[in-house]
């Protein structure tokens, strides 16, 4: 199998790596986090790239492009912990072009293609731990018009957000709504979050909605998927700057005389760190490939994945702090924000806990080894 990128793709790695190291430095990412954790004129920058439109088709003014471009988009903005929130553009773009009316397309995709309008995913609860079959919001419709009632959880920029893609219950059954935040009905309560982005509790009251789908578990699932394939994209950017990071501090820090690098033990304690950053890559490959294989098919292989993305954050985030000492702790030095940033992303979109419940659930009789 040939896992070469393609001179398209290489091109697209290049122009987001050289956005994220000139133009979104560390102490540029300090001020944003210290202004709320969130900036629109980042975000804006970022769409003059094309990159909120790679899901989006031509046809509504996006570049059309697929996983493995969003694969090789994420992993750049994770070398440099980018706090807005592309993977929410890439999940709700993705869904809206394939399960929303097409009224609904034409009104929304040419806007978050151009980065006029931001629309994120709104579907955690209280209650939910991670089961997207859980949900405790409630739509109804009269005449024609929907309105949902319910509570969300850890929205992403959820106060600067413009609409919101919401599950909520419809007979017994989950659908898909798209919530405008202008809407009468809605409020937010914004914060930030452990690794300095932002996030708000959305509240729904009555509030007008417009119907994405019906078949909405489905769609969320598929949704989710996305999610967790951009999620471990973005966790082996992440893992490759912690350990490039951690090497050139090995290589200038000195002890009794020499640089920590020399000492074996330590080095192989970097061989190890840089195994589970292979091993977390390898899978965020077939997290990507298989985002397009059947339902069943699809939900073992993200649960694989993200399992093994999250032993894999755990261990190089830890290993980080062990080999850089105290220093790896404070908030004025760059590891300790990867390491918050490795943390959250392991909590995202179902942590190694949850996933390992996933790939136990989801083993069928062969555990896929044997024909």
């Amino acid at each position: 199998m040939d896992f070469d990128f393609s001179d398209d793709q290489e091109q697209l790695r290049d122009a987001v790596r050289k956005w994220v190291d000139k133009g979104y430095d560390f102490d540029r990412r300090r001020a944003i986090v210290a202004a709320g954790g969130f900036d629109r004129a980042a975000y804006g920058e970022m769409a003059e790239l094309g990159l909120t439109g790679l899901y989006v088709s031509e046809e509504h003014g996006g570049m059309g492009m697929g996983p493995t471009e969003a694969m090789v988009t994420m992993e750049e903005l994770g070398r440099g912990i980018v706090l807005e929130p592309l993977t929410q553009t890439l999940i709700c773009s993705a869904t809206l072009q394939t399960h929303a009316p097409a009224a609904l397309q034409a009104a929304w995709l040419p806007r978050m293609a151009a980065g006029e309008a931001i629309v994120v995913l709104a579907h955690q609860e209280r209650a939910a731990r991670y089961q997207l079959g859980r949900c405790a919001a409630q739509a109804s419709e009269s005449g024609g018009a929907w309105t949902v009632t319910g509570t969300k959880s850890v929205v992403a920029v959820g106060d600067q957000a413009d609409a919101f893609v919401v599950p909520a219950s419809v007979n017994g059954q989950i659908a898909l709504f798209l919530v405008e935040r202008s809407a009468s009905g809605v409020s937010t309560q914004a914060y930030i979050t452990q690794d300095g982005s932002r996030a708000a509790e959305v509240v729904l009251n009555n509030a007008s909605a417009q119907l994405i789908t019906l078949n909405g578990l489905a769609a969320l699932e598929e949704a989710v998927d996305i999610g967790i394939a951009c999620t471990c994209a973005e966790a082996v950017g992440v893992m490759d700057k912690t350990l490039a990071i951690t090497v050139d501090y090995m290589n200038t820090r000195k002890q009794f005389g020499v640089v920590i690098a020399s000492f074996q033990a330590l080095r192989h304690r970097v061989a190890d760190m840089k195994m589970q950053l292979e091993l977390g890559r390898s899978m965020s490959y077939y997290a990507t490939l298989k985002l397009h294989a059947p339902t069943d098919e699809r939900r073992r292989a993200m649960a694989r994945a993200k399992y093994q993305l999250g032993v894999s954050m755990r261990f190089i985030g830890q290993q980080a702090v062990q080999l850089h000492g105290g220093i790896a702790v404070t908030d004025e030095y760059i590891v300790s924000h990867y390491f918050k940033k490795l943390t959250q992303l392991d909590m995202t979109f179902g942590d190694t806990l949850h996933q390992l419940g996933e790939v136990s659930a989801r083993m069928q009789e062969t555990a896929g080894v044997f024909a």
